[in-house]
């Protein structure tokens, strides 16, 4: 005798037999419901109609060719039939599955991509700035001499400040116009700068208070841009945190080029930065693990935790207590590993 067929869509769950429907339990036709029963299928979660259907089976042993719902006293049969075409409105379908769309969309966004997209902006500002600054001093020093070799900033307010040289002709008006909204764009992309950054050092405590609290907030926000957003970083393993913006040199190690890298942005923390170079990377590692537990917090919402940087601090304390009695030469300087070994510390 052929075990009865439990069969699910989205307008019910069905307990077939021999092709005729035996028992079933309709899914509410509200466009709310129908939206999160689709994000249950998706999730692999069984829906309140399919888990009620599968309570009342008893003792009878049922098949399914539904993943999700085998299990205990239901076999996964691929030959199962379908659930049965009970006239269902298709337009009611299509309307809920446009409103599964919309919660899957705000479920997946993340407000940090303004962060992301501020700290590509700061780095854009200073490539362009650095190209016209080099352009405005160049310019500036043909007719202001004692401008040879000053910053940009200084070329660029004394073009603006001081009249037109001499040796311009009376036939250079245009040029001489150009020159000043040269200058006068070299000063506003200093200004669009300084705008950016302040946006971020107000942002980032509020969007993420546990890595500004570890981090600071510019080092906070170059962490996030460079792993892709919060999210993304909340999901990265503290070993891929610690060489996050090491890339390049992660896959020349792979080539069998160089060493393992011990650390990528996280060199810019100041503990890091400051430290001798045999114990970057036990602190890269210690300071990576507690970057990944704040972005963890800071992606839930969280309170800052003051811990992790405390835990972080005494770490550093050990580390740089262990190093103080370590290896020395004739010098009296710390021994360096070969280049070709990879300490225990990358």
């Amino acid at each position: 005798m052929t075990a009865k067929t439990l069969a699910s869509a989205w307008h019910g769950a069905y307990l077939l037999d021999g092709g005729a429907v035996v028992r079933e339990v309709r899914s509410s036709l509200e466009v709310e419901a129908l939206a999160e029963d689709g994000q249950k299928r998706a999730a692999g979660e069984t829906t309140p109609a399919e888990q009620r259907l599968l309570d009342s089976r008893g003792e009878e042993r049922w098949r399914t060719r539904d993943r999700r719902l085998a299990g205990d006293g239901v076999v996964l049969d691929p030959s199962a039939p379908d659930a049965p075409d009970v006239g269902a409105d298709p337009a009611v379908h299509r309307t809920a599955m446009l409103r599964r769309a919309e919660l899957a969309l705000a479920a997946a966004w993340d407000p940090s991509v303004h962060v992301e997209e501020a700290v590509r902006a700061l780095r854009d500002i200073d490539r362009a700035s650095n190209l016209i600054g080099e352009r405005v001093s160049s310019w500036a020093a043909l007719d202001l001499p004692e401008l040879e070799g000053q910053a940009p900033l200084a070329a660029a307010k004394a073009l603006l400040e001081r009249p037109p040289a001499a040796s311009f002709s009376p036939e250079d008006p245009s040029v001489i116009a150009a020159r000043r909204r040269l200058a006068e764009l070299f000063l506003a992309l200093g200004d669009a700068r300084s705008a950016v950054d302040e946006a971020l050092r107000a942002s980032v405590p509020v969007r993420a208070p546990n890595l500004n609290r570890l981090l600071g907030p510019e080092l906070a926000a170059r962490m996030i841009a460079q792993a892709g957003g919060l999210d993304r970083l909340a999901h990265l393993p503290a070993s891929t945190v610690q060489v996050l913006g090491a890339e390049r040199a992660f896959f020349e190690h792979l080539r069998g080029r160089a060493p393992p890298p011990r650390h990528g942005l996280l060199f810019l923390h100041p503990a890091v930065q400051s430290a001798p170079r045999a114990q970057r990377g036990k602190l890269a590692r210690s300071l990576a693990a507690k970057v990944a537990i704040a972005s963890r917090l800071d992606r839930a919402g969280a309170a800052v935790n003051p811990a992790l940087a405390e835990a972080f601090e005494a770490r550093r304390t050990a580390i740089r207590a262990a190093g103080a009695g370590g290896r020395r030469g004739r010098t009296g300087r710390a021994l360096r590993p070969p280049l070709d070994r990879a300490p225990d510390d990358r």
